[in-house]
């Protein structure tokens, strides 16, 4: 375990980070939070929070066929930096780390001195794939996190889903098709998740449960956030959705016309965001042979002409059936293949991570006097 700000050099086990610069116990902020952290353990509530940042996210095959940007370590390592800086200012004292081969987390924060507060890898058998977020986010929720920030794309989002159906959650985009995390500035993200992990605001007030496709395969479960797609292709191969003439069948859970992906082909005909109940269903074939025809992005700065036999408003939990031979992908990627026979049945269901709206967090902590560091009473009041 590594305490910021620690007066000794140590080394923690779990990334060799070292934390030689010294307390600073003069300068009055500090011992203000040290004072709100000591209160809030004292009632009980737990300042914790888990990064996931996802090293690979935003560097798939779509870099080199499409126009999609790189995002780089040097950009996550800024990015956790704000985050943790934002969450700390706000209360936040304890960070749990996804542990991978950049130790991103860990290098982004080495050199910050933030008096009190700790951080540490959640320690788990390290994989390199996918499950090592399942599996990380599972463990944060025995760990105690009231948070979890995700730096990543769709796919990284709906692996944290997978370790915690319902966890309170705020995705950040670092990934391609991004249509799950938001587009907000990380200090003020980490603000947000350091607000609601220190008690200044229920996790109730800010946050709904998203909703997701619930996917069900011979009595075993899956999800996706926001597409569940069969395509008409025998290898999961390099994962990544690419060959629009494959796609056969959809179901979203939003269907958005301002996005890229899947979710743009339904949002260009048959809107539905995540406010709205239900989802939508896409039957789809090649363009020229079915009923209609539409353009649309299906990776940024690349489109393709997508046929569409029917799309429907589905109800919340309505059932689709779905047969193979095929590929099943996820959030835009190949996840499960279905056999000659096989069937999947898909539901659109609001019972997804509980995604923490940054903005409202904020506005509430600020009507409530969090941001004063010396708040007095109104001698006009009484």
């Amino acid at each position: 375990m590594t305490v910021f700000g620690a007066p000794d050099s140590t080394e923690n086990r779990s990334g060799g980070i070292r934390a030689d610069r010294p307390v600073h116990s003069g300068h009055a902020r500090d011992r203000t939070r040290r004072a709100d952290r000591l209160l809030l353990r004292r009632l009980g509530v737990s300042g914790t929070v888990g990064i996931i940042a996802n090293p690979v996210s935003g560097k798939d095959i779509r870099r080199l066929v499409a126009n999609a940007p790189t995002s780089t370590l040097q950009e996550k390592y800024t990015i956790v930096r704000r985050l943790v800086i934002g969450a700390a200012a706000a209360g936040a004292d304890h960070f749990w780390f996804l542990a991978e081969p950049h130790r991103i987390c860990a290098r982004a924060i080495e050199t910050l001195d933030l008096p009190g507060v700790q951080h540490d890898h959640v320690p788990i058998d390290e994989r390199y794939d996918e499950s090592d977020t399942v599996r990380t986010v599972s463990a944060m929720r025995e760990l105690g996190c009231s948070v979890v920030i995700v730096l990543g794309g769709d796919g990284t989002s709906r692996a944290a889903a997978l370790g915690w159906q319902d966890v309170p959650l705020i995705p950040l985009s670092t990934g391609t098709n991004n249509v799950f995390p938001r587009f907000v500035e990380a200090t003020v993200a980490g603000e947000a998740a350091g607000l609601v992990a220190a008690g200044h605001v229920a996790l109730d007030e800010v946050a709904e449960a998203s909703k997701i496709i619930e996917v069900t395969i011979d009595g075993e479960t899956d999800l996706a956030l926001i597409d569940a797609v069969l395509v008409d292709e025998r290898f999961v191969g390099s994962r990544a959705l690419f060959d629009p003439k494959a796609l056969r069948v959809a179901v979203l859970s939003r269907s958005e016309p301002a996005s890229v992906g899947v979710s743009s082909i339904g949002g260009l005909v048959l809107p539905c965001g995540a406010a709205d109940e239900g989802g939508v269903l896409l039957r789809l074939g090649p363009a020229g042979e079915a009923a209609r025809t539409v353009r649309a992005p299906l990776a940024p700065g690349w489109y393709a002409s997508i046929g569409i036999d029917e799309a429907r408003r589905l109800g919340d939990g309505e059932a689709v059936e779905v047969s193979g031979p095929g590929i099943l992908a996820f959030d835009g990627e190949r996840q499960r293949l279905l056999k000659d026979g096989r069937r999947a049945i898909l539901r659109v269901v609001r019972r997804g991570p509980r995604v923490i709206d940054v903005a409202r967090t904020l506005r509430l902590a600020a009507e409530r006097g969090s941001f004063l560091q010396h708040p007095r009473a109104d001698p006009g009041a009484g």
